[in-house]
């Protein structure tokens, strides 16, 4: 294991992939802005765009991205590929927990213009109170066309008054439903339409949207307050959506990184979408997507059944995802001897009812890969009494049978809007994954 920098010291090279970090976040309030995100990176960086209802032209030594939904899977061909040349995945999730629009998303009472929002995933509700907070996502208008969408601050979610709730500091009870829908003006509710101040942002060649053009949409609810960096030495990095953005943009920029004239594998990045919600869609991890790209690169590689057999069979995925690091307030909700903190590097995630993927091979692996790219790393394993959440680990093994080992970044909040994490971890993160791309 290599040893942890002082937290409060942070490299420059750290605090720049901090402030890209944050860039990232502030371009994807969404996982389609993720998605679009990651592919116009990409692009910038010489990457292809694919489209998957077309012939693909894939060939040693070259980089391409394709993007379906909410998800991305960019991947750069060694310049030597074969038949047999195997993969290395970092896979991530571009989804976060919070809320997305409900149908009929117009409603209000008492004079106050409300969003009807459901409930996506596990959020800490609490978290997204008393925050301006933005609209965000895609719109399907009738001509087939699709946009994205986000109005910047718009609305909140205000808490009671204490005046009005004497118990509240004994116990915070929020119903899903009476108590998180966000106002977002005032008035009388026949002038009020969300969808009409979503679709007024959205320009096209005719000019300006009207609602009645909307066919369908999917958007969330996300948190307008800016990444940054505070604390002592400047150390700590506070930001919405690091659960997982964190992970999508430290695999990202290994990737970019990653030269197909030095590779041996097939370097990819795998972004799902609904990693928050179980994955179970066509862009999540427990669908087609990331078999139906290896399959067609393998096929473009000349792979019959047996060579892409035996390329599976060689090959390996870094699922990464954030963990948590000992909560200085609660340290008796963690393992007593395996206690991960913040500034002390990733973590390598063990569960023995495999809830993560790690196994010893993996485990192994991971550890070269830190200890090559001087990174310091850690174990996380759960308090027996307190059962821990999974990962896209576990499914991706299941569906592809590739080798799979779950990492992450120690971070305190998680699931909440904005969540917490040491500046010089995803910096860690971003360097071992270069290294397990490296080989």
């Amino acid at each position: 294991m290599v040893a942890a920098a002082n937290s409060t010291h942070v490299p420059d090279a750290a605090r720049a992939h901090a402030e890209d970090l944050g860039a990232f976040v502030t371009a994807s309030p969404s996982s389609y802005h993720a998605a679009a995100e990651v592919a116009r990176r990409a692009q910038a960086a010489g990457y292809a765009p694919l489209d998957e209802t077309a012939a693909w032209d894939v060939e040693p030594g070259g980089r391409y991205v394709v993007v379906r939904d909410g998800s991305a899977i960019a991947f750069v061909v060694p310049a030597q590929a074969g038949p047999t040349t195997p993969f290395t995945v970092l896979g991530t999730h571009t989804d976060s927990p919070g809320f997305k629009l409900k149908p009929r998303p117009t409603t209000g009472r008492e004079g106050w213009w409300q969003a009807g929002v459901e409930v996506y995933g596990g959020p800490l509700l609490n978290s997204w109170l008393d925050r301006e907070l933005e609209l965000a996502g895609r719109l399907v208008l009738r001509d087939g066309s699709e946009h994205l969408v986000r109005t910047g601050p718009f609305a909140r979610i205000p808490q009671l008054a204490i005046h009005l709730d004497r118990a509240v500091n004994d116990g915070l009870t929020l119903d899903k439903q009476r108590h998180t829908q966000p106002v977002f003006g005032l008035g009388d509710l026949a002038d009020a339409d969300v969808l009409a101040e979503l679709a007024a942002r959205v320009e096209t060649a005719q000019g300006v949207v009207d609602a009645a053009d909307v066919a369908g949409y999917d958007v969330v609810v996300a948190d307008t307050q800016p990444p940054r960096a505070f604390g002592a030495g400047g150390s700590l990095w506070a930001s919405g959506r690091l659960d997982n953005l964190l992970s999508t943009h430290a695999a990202l920029v290994a990737l970019l990184g990653a030269d197909p004239a030095d590779l041996t594998s097939v370097a990819v990045l795998a972004a799902f979408d609904h990693e928050e919600i179980g994955s179970e869609s066509r862009s999540g991890a427990a669908g087609p997507f990331l078999a139906d790209v290896l399959g067609r690169v393998s096929r473009a590689l000349g792979a019959g059944g047996e060579d892409r057999r035996r390329a599976f069979a060689a090959s390996v995925c870094v699922s990464s995802d954030v963990g948590h690091a000992v909560h200085p307030n609660y340290p008796e909700r963690h393992d007593p001897a395996n206690h991960p903190v913040a500034g002390g590097g990733p973590i390598l995630k063990i569960n023995a009812n495999q809830r993560y993927a790690t196994d010893a091979h993996g485990a192994a692996r991971w550890q070269a890969a830190c200890a090559a790219a001087d990174v310091p790393t850690q174990e996380f394993v759960s308090n027996n009494a307190i059962p821990c959440g999974s990962t896209i680990g576990p499914i991706t093994a299941t569906r592809l049978g590739i080798r799979v080992v779950d990492v992450g970044v120690p971070i305190l909040s998680m699931h909440s809007a904005r969540e917490l994490t040491a500046v010089v971890d995803p910096w860690y993160l971003s360097r071992a994954m270069a290294a397990v791309l490296a080989g």
